[in-house]
């Protein structure tokens, strides 16, 4: 058979030839060591919390060896597309601050020389590779229906054999040239398949750079690599695009390994060098009854979106997911709490090849030791713009007067020992209501030990007695004087010793101050919150409990 005439016959539109290709893509001039990786995602749909997982592998194997991460968008099966799908997931990882250097960028453009970076606007190169695959022999086409191919399986598992396109159902495999052209006449659609010359009885040794050394049974399957519009398949285009775009490794789920030896063999036909891979377990989550579960789409947390509604800054999900990568990060931010994560000597070696378990519960501790470490100006702003889109109100609030509610937020903050109040944005309006009189209200109970006549009367003397220019001592002097006015008493070693001997302690005045004033048990340091207020609002909180 004359292969160049069939590879003619089948893309006869296709008039480049894989030097020609090859040359719009330069061999990129990189330090010793560095590597060059990619995000591919398909615009399916939202950006999940599995995808930031390895995004940020590939980020950090790139950029702190001086290497390239670029954004490739694998939109060939429209059918799966969602609209609106692409600009989000570029949103959401920008968002998250992975940072591509080159690759497709919001409204279809693309940002680098080895584009376009969106496969539906490769279709030519694939083609041109593929018609190569066809001079060498080492792909046909195929125009078996989709009812010709049920009957396959059909016939496949009453046999109990193994499915796929192979051995005597390749029935297209060895087709003579003069049928091929009767079905081209014929206008019949076709696909184009990978003859393989792999054999189930052989196995490859692969070392994939998390699992490990691991052997593989050669893929023996005729696959498709274009579609019947031309289209590639992923297991084609992805090996097309990781050789021009000089990709060296690869990280992508363990799912994939069962493609791995499909995509060694791809490789080889094309005569491509083949980039490392890294197959990073699932992440997993405890069920109901403490089993280890797969996380799935439909898991609460799972689309990036919910982390961003519930006000989780972005800095707190990267520290997350930077301890799930690397078993030692905790042990390093322990003792580099003010360097930036990218300072972190991330390594492959201390990546889990078992899988990671997303917890909620540690996230949110991440969270909380996050934002403590944070200025005021800081969670000022980032509130503030967490507000202008979810809670237009209180952002209103903020931007009315900016030094107040940074002088609120600097409670607490800084110094070796950081008050932990807020672990996300939707909760600093509760966090700090109180200083607005339109969100304020009493919502804890007052102690039961002091009677309510009594509250009005120890209330009355605190508005009374009160001074913005007292300093804590003082203040808290005055309280202990008011407490022992009443019989709460000051000395707590003697309440310790017998309670019974008195009504009370201090600490129960403060407690009913507090609650007067703030509306809640717990707050940061009352002196502070009562100078913020200011001796009108003070008094006017302090005696309108009844």
């Amino acid at each position: 058979m004359d292969l160049n005439y069939l590879a003619d016959l089948l893309y006869p539109g296709i008039k480049t030839m894989p030097e020609d290709i090859e040359a719009r893509f330069p061999k990129r001039e990189l330090p010793e060591g560095a590597k060059v990786t990619r995000f591919a995602p398909s615009p399916t749909g939202f950006v999940h919390f599995g995808g930031l997982f390895p995004t940020r592998v590939s980020e950090r194997l790139a950029h702190q060896n001086g290497g390239i991460l670029y954004l490739r968008i694998e939109d060939t099966d429209s059918k799966r597309e969602v609209e609106g799908a692409e600009e989000n997931l570029i949103e959401t990882l920008a968002y998250y601050g992975v940072k591509f250097d080159e690759g497709a960028v919001a409204g279809g453009k693309s940002n680098g020389i080895y584009g376009p970076y969106r496969q539906s606007e490769r279709a030519e190169i694939y083609q041109t590779f593929a018609k190569k695959l066809i001079r060498e022999g080492m792909a046909y086409p195929c125009f078996c229906t989709e009812e010709e191919l049920n009957s396959i399986r059909a016939e496949q598992e009453s046999e109990k054999a193994d499915p796929g396109y192979y051995g005597k159902w390749a029935v297209w495999r060895d087709s003579p040239i003069e049928k091929i052209e009767e079905k081209i006449k014929e206008g019949a659609p076709f696909v184009l398949r990978l003859r393989s010359n792999g054999s189930v009885e052989r196995k490859i040794k692969f070392t994939d750079l998390v699992k490990g050394d691991i052997e593989i049974t050669e893929n023996d399957k005729d696959h498709v690599l274009l579609k019947s519009d031309g289209i590639p398949t992923y297991h084609f285009a992805h090996a097309v695009d990781d050789h021009l775009m000089g990709t060296t490794h690869v990280v992508r789920g363990e799912e994939w390994l069962p493609s791995l030896p499909f995509h060694v063999q791809l490789f080889t036909a094309l005569g491509f060098k083949l980039p490392k891979y890294l197959h990073i377990s699932q992440l997993m989550k405890l069920d109901e009854n403490g089993s280890k579960k797969k996380l799935s789409k439909r898991d609460a947390g799972v689309d990036m979106r919910f982390y961003k509604e519930k006000g989780y800054c972005p800095e707190a999900v990267v520290e997350y997911v930077m301890t799930l990568l690397n078993s030692n990060y905790e042990e390093w931010r322990a003792a580099n709490p003010e360097k930036d994560y990218t300072e972190f000597p991330f390594s492959i070696k201390k990546m889990s090849a078992s899988g990671c378990l997303f917890d909620f519960d540690k996230l949110n501790d991440v969270a909380k030791n996050t934002v403590a470490r944070m200025s005021a100006e800081e969670v000022y702003t980032k509130v503030l713009d967490w507000a202008r889109e979810y809670d237009v109100g209180f952002a209103d609030k903020l931007a009315a007067d900016p030094e107040y509610a940074k002088s609120i937020l600097a409670i607490g903050r800084g110094g070796k020992k950081p008050r932990k109040d807020i672990m996300i944005w939707s909760e600093v309006k509760d966090y700090m209501g109180f200083f607005y009189d339109d969100y304020y209200k009493v919502t804890d109970a007052y102690p039961e030990n002091i009677p309510e006549g009594e509250r009005t009367q120890i209330l009355a003397d605190y508005a009374e007695s009160y001074s913005s220019e007292d300093d804590n001592n003082s203040w808290f002097e005055k309280v202990k004087a008011i407490s022992e006015k009443y019989g709460y008493t000051s000395d707590m070693k003697a309440y310790k010793a017998d309670p019974s001997a008195f009504k009370g302690s201090v600490t129960d005045v403060s407690n009913l101050i507090r609650i007067a004033i703030t509306g809640r048990a717990n707050s940061p340091d009352l002196c502070t919150i009562c100078k913020l207020l200011g001796e009108e609002r003070v008094r006017a909180r302090a005696t309108s409990v009844k």
